[in-house]
């Protein structure tokens, strides 16, 4: 999302104009995002649209400011496909009981909420609004869609992590596939155009160095937010991929390979002028253990490590130390 996007819908409120709202800013309403669902689609943005006034201009203001401070933070919608069943439709004995109504009311909310669970909102909401606000800033969620009559969605008041393929192996065009569906931006990096294509890798940016080789990789700029997975075919070109990350200091650097393979890489890394922290910063061999074998097991243990690493750099001590309580963690 763009923050010229708040600042226009702001200035329409302000004006008693009706904002447009498009699947290009809310991409959580994309054609793409809302296949298959026949509740939820493209066209309800208009109805989103006709339902805010002046009353709704705080919550984009809170929304804007969050993506002027850096904020983790969402933009959510309650999007109602049946008003009185939203309303009636109250907890069964299964779930947790939040009252005696579902929703508070049978009409469409925008509301922001941020992951120390502050949540702005021009109507008041029921606890089980509540609940599922908070819940929906974790994407698609078995309890956005879990009562009947209204779902919910969120746009990320934050930029994606980028994460660099540098490699186009088979193992690197599962991880493409599995990064981009848990909302990473991929980009990957070879030398041949045969093994760097849209088939392998449809969603994701696709470089080709010149050459035959990767030499032309110091070309490329890696910013420090970024994740690097060092997935050369072969393993031919993992010294400077591993010298590249560093060289970047990027957040994050994984590197695959057996601890002979990757001695030899270590040696390497040393001669180009790596110093032995730099060299330990480096994740190896990449991805969580769990016995993966195939690319595709392989890449579900990278990804798996990419999206730790992104929940434990994200989110506040407050919500990490909760959440690691549960995972035995903490």
């Amino acid at each position: 999302m763009l923050r010229e996007t708040l600042t226009r819908i702001i200035q329409n409120l302000a004006e008693d104009e009706v904002p447009v709202l498009t699947p290009e800013d809310f991409p959580c309403f994309s054609a793409e995002a809302t296949e298959g669902n026949e509740h939820i689609s493209p066209d309800y943005l208009d109805i989103i649209a006709a339902s805010l006034n002046k009353s709704d201009i705080a919550t984009f203001e809170r929304a804007a400011r969050a993506m002027d401070e850096g904020e983790l933070a969402w933009l959510g919608f309650k999007v109602v496909y049946d008003s009185a069943e939203a309303v009636a439709n109250t907890d069964n004995e299964v779930t947790k009981k939040y009252g005696d109504v579902g929703s508070a009311d049978g009409e469409p909310l925008v509301f922001f909420c941020s992951d120390a669970k502050e949540c702005v909102a021009s109507r008041p909401y029921s606890p089980r609004d509540l609940f599922q606000m908070k819940d929906a800033t974790r994407g698609p969620s078995m309890h956005n869609e879990q009562f009947e009559g209204l779902t919910w969605t969120s746009v990320p008041l934050f930029d994606s992590v980028r994460v660099w393929l540098l490699g186009a192996s088979d193992a690197s065009s599962e991880v493409a596939a599995l990064a981009a569906h848990v909302g990473f931006e991929v980009c990957v990096v070879d030398y041949d155009p045969a093994y760097v294509n849209e088939s392998r890798f449809p969603n994701a940016q696709r470089i080709v160095l010149p050459g035959g080789n990767f030499d032309a990789l110091g070309e490329l700029e890696a910013d420090s937010a970024d994740y690097v997975c060092v997935l050369t075919r072969g393993h031919m070109f993992d010294p400077e991929g591993c010298v590249w990350a560093l060289e970047h200091n990027v957040r994050y650097v994984g590197l695959m390979g057996c601890a002979g393979k990757n001695s030899r890489v270590y040696e390497l890394v040393r001669e180009a002028g790596m110093t032995d922290e730099q060299w330990e910063f480096v994740k190896r061999p990449i991805g969580l253990k769990f016995g993966a074998k195939t690319p595709a097991e392989l890449a579900i243990a990278i990804v798996a490590e990419l999206v730790d690493v992104r929940y434990r750099e994200r989110y506040s001590e407050e919500a990490r130390a909760k959440h690691e309580a549960s995972l035995g963690r903490s």
